[in-house]
C-alpha cells in the first residue's frame, strides 16, 4: 500500500509542481505613458529599478563598495604563458599553439590599488576629465583596471572592438576626439597604420611592455607609455579622485556597425548600473563563491555588464579567449588545459555560436564512438529531455544524478565541471542548443534580449523557465511595450497573443548616438512621465505568462549567429551589378553564420555564357539547375561583393538560381520594382530551407 501511495503521489506532486511553474506569471501588465500599446513589467518590481544597493548611484561607488567588503578576496585572474609554439600542418600551413599554466590571481584590495594608481598616473600624464580615453584591446585584466581608473577621474571611455577595421577605428577615434588610447601591442600596430589620419590622439598607453619600434612618439606626435609605467607614475604622485554623477557619460560604445560606419552609443553611469542591478536580482544566488570565465569582447555591452556584475558581488573573474576556451580549442597545445578546465567556472556568459560549437563537438564525438557508449548517451539524453519537457518519468532527482554520473560528467568537464548558470545573449539561441545545455551541462541557461542602446537590458528568462524560443519577461529595470505596426500586419489586439514593435523603457535606456541627433530623435522618445523609450525595430509577442518572443524585424538588418549585422539591402545593391542578375534577394537566418540568396537570373547573359561553354540544356529552368551555372553566377556575385569591399559574412555562401522573372504581375515586386521581401521569402520558403540544409 505504501509503495502504491508513493508511486502515485510522488509523480502527482512533480506534475502539479511543473504545471504550477508553467502557470507562473513572470511579467505583469504595466501602466505606462507614451505611445499607446501593450506594456509589461517584471513581477518582482512595481516600477523600474535604478540600483540594487542603497546609496550607490554610479559604477565608481559600486566598485569601491565591493573592494571594501571583499578586500582580501580574489578578483582578477590571468593564466601564465609557459610557451608559444608554431605547428605546421601537412598542407604547409602554420598554426600558433599556446601552453598556458595555472591562473595567477590578484585580490580586490590589490586591484583597487592598481585602479587608483592608474587613475592618478593618467592625470599626471596630462589627461583631463574633459578629454576622452579609448580602450582598444582584447579582453584582459588591464582592460577592467583601465575602465575603473577612468571612471574614478570621471573620464568617458570610448570602447572599440579589437577586431574593428582601420576605417571604422579611425572614424571612432576622430568622431569622439579621443586624447588617450589604451591598447595592446597587437592593436598598437593598427593604430600606427592610421596615425597620419588621427586628429586628436596625444597619448598612447601600451598594456604590453614590449612597445614596437615603429610606434615611437616623435614620429606620430603622441607620447607613448607602458601600462606599468603609468601605474608607477600614479603611485609616486597620488591624486584625489574626481568622482562622477549618475547622469555623467561613462561609456561611448561603438557597435560593430549594421550599415556603414559604426555608431557610438552614449551610456551614463546610471544606465549601466540599472542593468547590473536588475541582472543581479534575477541570477540565482550570485555571490562571492562564483567564478566567472571572461572571454567575450569587453567592448560588447554583454561582457561589460557581466564583469561589473561579478565584481559587485565579490566573485572572481578569470580571463580567457575564444581560441583557448576548451582543451581542444584551436590555440591550445595538445595535452594541455584550456581556460575552462584550468578555471572551473560556475558562471559564464556566452553567445549562441560558442554553445553551438560545444554541442556539435559533443555529438560528433558520440557518433564517432558508436556502440554501447552511443546507446547509453541516447537513452540518457531521451530520458532527461522527457523530464525537462514535463514527463513524469525521468524527472526525479535521483535519476538525474545517475545520468550525470554515468554519462554527462565527462561532457560537463569540457567547461570545467562546475557550471551552474549560463547567461546567453547577442543572437537567438536555438531550442536544440538550449536543451543540450540543460541536459548535458545540467545547468539552466538565461536567454536575454537587449541592445547596446538599452545597455543590454530588455528581457531575460528566469532560471526555472525551461521553455524554448522565448527571451523571458522584462528585467526589473525595464518596461517592454508592444506598439502596433500596421504595415507589417502586427497589432496589440491580435489573438491569441498581442504583437507589435518592441519598445523598451526605463533607467537603462541610453542617451542616444554620439553626434547624431537625427538618428537619436528617430529611435528615442521621452514620455510625459519622464520615462525614456528606445524603439528597437524588432517585432515580438507576449505569451500569457508575460514572457517575450521575438518574431520579426521591421528593417532589413539581420544579426547572424556570431553577432555580425548584415544589411540585406546594402548587400543586394552591391551584387546586383553582376551581369547574370536580373533581381536578387539576400536572406539571412539569425540561427546561422552565413547568408544565402535567391537570384532571378538575366536569361540572355546566362544563355550566352552557356553557349560559349558548350553546355547543353533543354530550357532555362534546366540551365538554372546545373551545378556549373550556379558556380559561375556565384563567382560573379563574389567578384562584385569584393569590388564593393563587403565583409566575408555579408557575401552569400549559397545561392538558388530562379528562371522566372520577378514582375509586379507575379506579386514579387512593387510597381516601382522594389522587392517584396516577405512575400518572396514565403513563396520560396522551401528553396531557402534547402540552401540551409534543412
Amino acid at each position: 500500500m505504501n509503495a502504491y501511495i508513493i508511486g502515485f503521489v510522488v509523480p502527482l506532486v512533480i506534475y502539479l509542481f511543473k504545471n504550477a511553474k508553467s502557470r507562473k506569471r513572470r511579467g505583469l501588465p504595466a501602466d505606462v505613458a507614451g505611445d499607446p500599446g501593450f506594456a509589461v513589467r517584471n513581477h518582482r518590481v512595481t516600477s523600474p529599478m535604478t540600483s540594487a544597493w542603497e546609496g550607490v548611484t554610479t559604477l565608481v561607488e559600486l566598485f569601491e563598495r565591493a573592494c571594501r567588503e571583499h578586500h582580501h578576496r580574489l578578483l582578477l585572474g590571468t593564466r601564465e604563458l609557459i610557451s608559444r609554439e608554431i605547428e605546421t600542418s601537412s598542407d604547409g600551413r602554420s598554426f600558433e599553439k599556446l601552453h598556458l599554466g595555472e591562473y595567477k590571481w590578484i585580490t580586490y584590495g590589490t586591484v583597487f590599488e592598481s585602479v587608483t594608481s592608474f587613475a592618478s598616473g593618467l592625470a599626471k600624464l596630462g589627461h583631463v576629465r574633459e578629454e576622452r580615453a579609448a580602450i582598444f584591446a582584447e579582453t584582459r585584466e588591464e582592460w577592467f583596471i583601465a575602465l575603473q581608473a577612468c571612471f574614478r577621474r570621471n573620464v568617458t571611455v570610448v570602447t572599440i572592438y579589437a577586431s574593428l577595421g582601420e576605417e571604422a577605428l579611425c572614424h571612432s577615434l576622430n568622431e569622439t576626439e579621443v586624447a588617450t588610447v589604451i591598447c595592446g601591442r597587437k592593436e598598437l600596430k593598427s593604430l600606427v597604420n592610421i596615425a597620419g589620419q588621427l586628429d586628436s590622439v596625444k597619448r598612447v598607453i601600451c598594456i604590453d611592455n614590449d612597445v614596437p619600434s615603429d610606434a615611437s612618439s616623435a614620429q606620430h606626435r603622441w607620447t607613448i607609455t607602458s601600462f606599468s609605467d603609468v601605474e608607477k607614475l600614479g603611485r609616486e604622485n597620488p591624486i584625489e579622485a574626481d568622482l562622477p554623477l549618475s547622469a555623467d557619460v561613462a561609456v561611448i560604445m561603438y557597435t560593430s556597425g549594421s550599415t556603414g560606419l559604426p555608431k557610438g552609443v552614449m551610456m551614463t553611469h546610471g544606465n549601466i548600473l540599472a542593468t547590473v542591478s536588475a541582472v543581479m536580482t534575477i541570477v540565482p544566488n550570485l555571490g562571492p563563491k562564483d567564478v566567472y570565465l571572461a572571454y567575450l569582447p569587453m567592448a560588447h555591452i554583454l561582457e561589460l555588464i557581466a564583469e561589473n556584475l561579478i565584481a559587485s558581488v565579490g566573485g572572481c573573474i578569470g580571463y580567457g579567449t575564444p581560441l583557448t576556451l576548451t582543451d581542444t580549442s584551436n590555440k591550445v597545445k595538445k595535452g594541455t588545459k584550456g581556460d575552462a578546465s584550468a578555471l572551473s567556472p560556475t558562471v559564464m556568459a556566452a553567445v549562441p555560436a560558442i554553445l553551438d560549437r560545444v554541442r556539435d563537438g559533443v555529438f560528433k564525438k558520440v557518433n564517432a564512438k558508436g556502440g554501447l557508449s552511443k546507446q547509453l548517451f541516447d537513452l540518457a539524453y531521451t530520458r532527461r529531455l522527457k523530464a525537462i519537457n514535463g514527463s513524469w518519468f525521468g524527472a526525479w532527482g535521483l535519476e538525474k544524478f545517475l545520468w550525470n554520473f554515468l554519462v554527462f560528467k565527462k561532457i560537463q568537464a569540457i567547461l570545467g565541471g562546475r557550471i551552474r548558470f549560463i547567461l546567453c545573449g547577442g543572437a537567438p539561441l536555438s531550442g536544440d542548443t538550449q536543451r543540450f545545455i540543460n541536459i548535458c551541462l545540467g545547468a539552466p541557461i538565461g536567454q536575454g534580449y537587449g541592445l547596446t542602446e538599452t545597455c543590454a537590458g530588455g528581457s531575460f528568462s528566469d532560471f526555472d523557465d525551461t521553455s524554448v524560443g522565448r527571451v523571458g519577461p522584462p528585467i526589473p529595470c525595464s518596461y517592454i511595450k508592444l506598439i502596433d505596426w500596421p504595415e507589417g500586419g502586427y497589432s496589440t489586439t491580435d489573438s491569441p497573443m498581442p504583437r507589435g514593435e518592441i519598445v523598451i523603457g526605463g533607467p537603462n535606456i541610453t542617451l542616444g548616438y554620439f553626434k547624431n541627433e537625427e538618428k537619436t530623435r528617430e529611435s528615442y522618445k521621452v514620455d510625459e512621465r519622464g520615462i525614456r523609450w528606445f524603439y528597437t525595430g524588432d517585432v515580438g509577442r507576449f505569451h500569457a505568462d508575460g514572457c517575450l518572443e521575438i518574431i520579426d524585424r521591421k528593417k532589413d538588418i539581420v544579426k547572424l549567429q556570431h553577432g555580425e549585422y548584415v544589411s540585406l539591402g546594402k548587400v543586394e545593391a552591391a551584387i546586383l551589378g553582376s551581369p547574370f542578375v536580373d533581381n536578387i534577394m539576400l536572406y539571412a537566418d539569425s540561427f546561422q553564420s552565413y547568408c544565402v540568396a535567391l537570384v532571378a537570373v538575366s536569361r540572355p547573359a546566362l544563355e550566352e555564357w552557356a553557349s560559349k561553354q558548350g553546355i547543353a540544356y533543354s530550357d532555362i529552368s534546366e540551365l538554372c539547375g546545373k551545378e556549373e551555372a550556379v558556380k559561375e553566377v556565384h563567382a560573379s556575385l563574389v567578384k562584385e561583393a569584393k569590388k564593393a569591399r563587403l565583409e566575408k559574412f555579408e557575401i552569400p555562401a549559397k545561392i538558388k538560381l530562379l528562371s522566372d522573372p520577378w514582375t509586379p504581375e507575379t506579386g514579387l515586386v512593387t510597381a516601382a520594382l522594389k522587392i517584396k521581401r516577405d512575400i518572396i521569402r514565403k513563396t520560396f520558403q522551401e528553396e531557402l530551407s534547402k540552401l540551409y540544409g534543412k
